[in-house]
C-alpha cells in the first residue's frame, strides 16, 4: 500500500482538484493507497471539505491539529501515522504533479532504490523566490555536505525502511529534506517542471522561507560558527595592519588619525561582535528548545 502524506493549511480552493488528480493517478497504478491529510489549524472550510470527501471515500484520513504548528510539524505527524509500505510526501498546491507518483513507485518497488526525490529542473515561481531558493540550496549543500538536496523539496516517495530510519530522529527544529538526505540509503530522483500554484496564494511567505532556511543551515551545519571564526581572524589581520600603520605614523610624525576613521573602526568591531552573539544565540536557543523536550504538535482529533 502507498500512503500519501499531505499537510494542508487554508486550502479550500484547491482540495477538490487535488483529490481528483491524485485519485486519477492512483487508479492508473491499480495500487491500494491511503491519503493522510494533516490540517495545520486551518481557518477556512478546509476541514469541512475534507470531511465531505472522507464521507465518500474512507481511504482519506484526517489529522486535525489543536492549532497551527507549522509545515514541518504537519509533515512529521503524517509520516508518523502512515501505514503503507511506500510513503509519498507532497504539498497541496499542485505545483508538484501527482502523476509522477507512479514513476516514483516504479523505481522503489523493484528494490533498487529506497528514496525517490522530485528534482525541479525548471520552475514557474516568481524570479525572487526562484533566486532565493537556488541560493539557499547552494549554500546548504556546500555547508552541510549532504547530497540529494539541490533543486529538491518535500515531493518524494520513500520505502518503509527509510521512513523508519527518518522517524528515529526526534529533534524539535526539523527540516525534512535535510533529514531525508541525512539518512542515506539508495536515493535517486525524477526530473519535472514545477508549475505555478493551481489556486490561491502561497502560505509560505519569504519571511517563512528565510526562517526555514535558517533552521536548515543551523541544524545541519557548523558553517555559521566557522564563518564567524574566519570573519574574526580576518578582522584581526586587518586591524593588525592598521595598528602597524598607526605605529609607523607615530614614529614618522604624521598627523594622528581622525575621528571618522576611529568611529568606523569601532562600528566595524561592534558589528562583528553583535554578529557573533547572534550566531551563538541561535545555537543556544536551539539547544534550549531541544532540552525542553516539548512535543512538536498536538492532535485535536484523528479520523482514520
Amino acid at each position: 500500500m502507498i500512503s500519501i502524506v499531505i499537510p494542508v493549511y487554508n486550502e479550500e480552493l484547491i482540495l477538490p482538484k487535488l483529490l481528483d488528480r491524485i485519485k486519477s493517478s492512483m487508479q492508473e497504478m491499480d495500487q491500494a493507497y491511503e491519503i493522510i491529510f494533516v490540517d495545520d489549524g486551518s481557518r477556512d472550510r478546509t476541514l469541512e471539505i475534507l470531511h465531505e470527501q472522507r464521507a465518500a471515500d474512507n481511504r482519506i484520513k484526517i489529522i486535525e491539529f489543536s492549532r497551527n504548528f507549522g509545515h514541518q510539524a504537519a509533515i512529521t505527524a503524517g509520516l508518523e501515522h502512515a501505514t503503507g509500505e511506500y510513503i509519498a510526501l507532497m504539498d497541496s498546491d499542485l505545483q508538484d504533479p501527482p502523476e509522477l507518483l507512479s514513476q516514483m513507485h516504479e523505481k522503489l518497488k523493484d528494490g533498487q532504490f529506497d528514496v525517490v526525490n522530485g528534482f525541479r529542473d525548471a520552475r514557474k515561481d516568481d524570479k525572487r523566490r526562484r533566486w532565493m531558493t537556488k541560493l539557499f540550496h547552494r549554500i546548504f549543500t556546500e555547508a552541510s555536505g549532504l547530497s540529494q538536496i539541490e533543486n529538491t523539496g518535500h515531493f518524494s516517495m520513500i520505502n518503509r525502511q527509510a521512513l523508519d530510519a527518518l522517524l528515529t530522529m526526534k529533534e524539535k527544529t526539523r527540516y525534512i529534506p535535510g533529514l531525508r538526505s541525512y539518512i542515506g540509503f539508495r536515493q535517486t530522483s525524477i526530473s519535472y517542471e514545477r508549475q505555478e500554484r493551481a489556486s490561491g496564494e502561497s502560505k509560505m511567505s519569504l519571511t517563512d522561507l528565510f526562517g526555514l532556511a535558517a533552521d536548515a543551515v543551523f541544524s545541519f551545519s557548523k558553517f555559521p560558527l566557522r564563518a564567524c571564526l574566519w570573519l574574526g581572524l580576518t578582522g584581526v589581520f586587518i586591524f593588525l595592519l592598521a595598528g602597524i600603520h598607526v605605529l609607523v605614523s607615530k614614529i614618522t610624525g604624521w598627523a594622528p588619525l581622525g575621528w571618522s576613521s576611529t568611529m568606523i573602526s569601532i562600528y566595524f568591531l561592534g558589528s562583528i561582535q553583535l554578529t557573533f552573539l547572534g550566531v551563538l544565540g541561535e545555537y543556544i536557543y536551539r539547544t534550549y528548545k531541544e532540552s525542553q523536550d516539548r512535543p512538536i504538535y498536538f492532535i485535536r482529533k484523528k479520523y482514520f
